[in-house]
């Protein structure tokens, strides 16, 4: 009984960071709304956000993994969400030529892979980090 209950707290923790994540990348954007570009079938949009809800979910996977508590899990879906949205802040930094940003507004999906490309495989850097 009690790994049932653990599983509905971790599932319930999971569904709380990962909504706080998307509404934090949502800020994050100011060229676009994420959910108005999704209901417009933009693609590039909706591989980036996909891209961050798995790398969120990968980086809790990995603190579920190590972690003693449900505390440390939450404490490690926070940092794995700041890392996210600094991992998008650079992308966008080392991206001279062009805006990532604008890009996924305009429905770019090669951009759109890039990012999501970039959101999966920094959460398994981070993931392994987790102690």
């Amino acid at each position: 009984m009690e790994e049932f209950l653990l599983t509905v707290m971790y599932f319930i923790i999971a569904v709380m960071i990962v909504v706080i994540g998307l509404f934090l990348f949502e800020i994050l954007t100011r060229k676009y709304k994420d959910w108005d570009e999704i209901l417009n079938e933009n693609k590039a949009v909706a591989l980036s956000i996909s891209g961050k809800i798995i790398g969120i979910c990968i980086i809790l996977a990995f603190a579920i993994y190590n972690s003693f508590s449900l505390t440390q899990t939450l404490i490690w879906g926070v940092i794995g969400v700041v890392l996210q949205l600094l991992a998008y802040v650079i992308f966008e930094l080392l991206t001279r030529k062009f805006s990532v940003e604008e890009q996924l507004k305009q429905g770019n999906i090669a951009v759109g892979i890039i990012s999501f490309a970039i959101s999966v495989g920094l959460a398994f850097v981070i993931g392994a980090s987790i102690t």
